[in-house]
């Protein structure tokens, strides 16, 4: 017997057909033959919307995270203001005046683009900038910019200086005035960087990957217990709600026994194949090129590995540390699969003839045997093919990117009866959940299902668009106010750095490496 919930569920869910009439009357050329196509409308919707009541799918509406401890300004300092080193402190809160003036001048030509409406939107964090280091001077001075802008404002507004500059990282970490430090630094200083911190005192958000090599991870690893600071990786990917959704759905069963996992980030720019802007003011005598070069082997001055250090084994991760890391961050947030039993992998540098070491088209496999899983990851840097993460079960597949879309299958066994009574169709989705909607819709139109399909869209919470890099350092500092641990803590943060450095040992030497899970050692 229905209980009184769905009584009331239903008698929202009607109209009579005089309603109808009345609702459609203001259409032109509707009339009742509007009335009919409502009508099938309806039935559908109301079809498929039983079925997401029957999996449990009404998922309450995401909740903006609260902030924390808000009476306790807490005093951070920034080491690294390259692209990804902008990028957090303004989503801190602190964006270089001339970005500002650019924003405001394309919203004046462009009444759509509300960059500059939706940054004064985003919450205060209660944080100062204290501190900032960079070896490029030209860099050291925007940051020191940003950290004034404490209004928002463009250039020629009231500016209030509180950062200092400091030409070496461990100054700054000696520094009084510093509780925590923001870490986007080249890859190959992460690691003695947060290790540095964690030894002085001070909390740790450091971007990935998270270290060079594996010897590293353990040396980090072991720091961040034994200090008991506050560590965040960078993957934003955590604060997703899509992310949140799928967990969910995985949790019910819903795509059955999943036995493949396919994950692809192919680009096709030069931005996107590392191949950054040199800044004509670079030189050696603006670039301190001797301590950028401390941790790894000697090299000769050069303005394309310091712009484009990530193109390097000397310096960077490749697309193992760098774009599979956020792949394999999201699906392990879903799934906890933790750190695979072996990995294979394959590629090499196929179009970016520039002197690079790290390949450009890329491959990996990784196996979970006590899962009955298989995990493949494949790039390419010279195609924008595009192809999404999609989790393959026996039941249904899903879709998962900023939004997400689940297909049955076509031989499932949860979903026969509804497959052949025509209530679902391998080629509609069963359900698509797109954040910022109040619960699971089994219906959308063309143009959501388009976007869903292919994670075009914004994240939202509560109808309100907001920026994930944002939230996953509120929640870092959320955690400093608090004591708690955040979402990327070390050891999920030593998990991704195993497994991305497994793919990297499995493609230089040319073998199948394995996990030895009892020692924890590859071999």
């Amino acid at each position: 017997m229905a209980n009184k919930d769905d009584k009331t569920q239903n008698q929202k869910s009607k109209l009579t057909r005089r309603d109808a009439l009345k609702g459609l009357a203001t259409v032109p050329a509707l009339g009742a033959f509007g009335y009919g196509i409502y009508k099938k409308w309806n039935a559908e919707r109301l079809k498929k919307s039983s079925i997401t009541r029957e999996l449990g799918l009404d998922f309450d509406e995401e909740k903006v995270p609260e902030t924390s401890g808000n009476g306790k300004t807490l005093r951070l300092g920034i080491i690294g203001y390259g692209i990804r080193g902008e990028q957090l402190m303004r989503a801190a809160g602190f964006a270089k005046p001339g970005l500002i003036d650019d924003w405001k001048t394309s919203a004046l030509k462009n009444p759509g683009d509300n960059r500059y409406a939706d940054y004064l939107e985003q919450e205060d964090l209660n944080i100062t900038i204290n501190g900032v280091c960079d070896l490029f001077d030209k860099r050291a001075r925007e940051a020191l910019s940003a950290a004034a802008n404490i209004n928002r404002k463009g250039t020629g507004e009231k500016m209030v200086q509180t950062a200092k500059r400091y030409k070496r990282y461990t100054e700054l970490l000696a520094a009084p005035d510093i509780d925590a430090v923001i870490i986007a630094a080249p890859d190959h200083w992460h690691s003695r960087m947060a290790i540095d911190a964690a030894k002085a005192g001070k909390h740790v958000y450091v971007e990935k990957g998270m270290t060079r090599t594996v010897e590293e991870a353990f040396q980090l690893r072991k720091a961040i217990k034994e200090t008991g600071v506050v560590f965040q990786l960078g993957h934003q990917g955590r604060q997703t709600a899509s992310h949140n959704k799928a967990k969910e759905i995985i949790k019910k069963d819903i795509l059955g026994k999943i036995t493949l996992i396919e994950v692809c980030t192919n680009r096709n720019d030069p931005n996107g194949a590392w191949v950054y802007d040199i800044d004509p003011e670079g030189s050696p005598k603006t670039i301190d090129w001797a301590q950028f070069i401390e941790p790894t082997r000697p090299h000769t001055f050069s303005l394309e590995r310091f712009f484009r250090w990530r193109c390097w084994w000397d310096y960077g991760t490749g697309l193992s540390g760098d774009l599979l890391t956020h792949e394999y961050d999201a699906i392990n947030q879903v799934m906890r699969l933790g750190i695979p039993h072996s990995a294979v992998a394959s590629g090499g540098v196929y179009f970016y003839k520039d002197g690079r070491t790290v390949p450009d088209v890329f491959q990996a496999v990784y196996e979970y045997p006590d899962r009955d899983l298989t995990f493949m990851y494949s790039a390419s840097l010279a195609s924008g093919r595009y192809r999404g993460k999609v989790l393959m079960g026996h039941d249904a597949n899903m879709e998962l990117e900023s939004a997400l879309t689940v297909y049955p299958e076509r031989n499932s066994t949860r979903y026969k009866k509804q497959i052949e009574s025509g209530l679902l169709s391998p080629d509609k989705p069963l359900l698509t959940y797109i954040p910022g909607r109040e619960q699971v819709d089994a219906v959308t139109s063309a143009t959501e299902q388009y976007f869903a399909s292919r994670g075009l869209l914004y994240t939202y919470i509560q109808g309100k668009r907001v920026d994930t890099t944002h939230l996953h350092i509120k929640e870092w500092l959320n955690c400093i106010r608090t004591g708690k641990q955040p979402s990327c803590n070390i050891d999920e943060g030593f998990d991704e750095a195993i497994t991305a450095h497994m793919a990297t040992i499995a493609y230089r030497e040319n073998r199948k490496v394995y996990w030895d899970a009892d020692n924890e050692k590859i071999v």
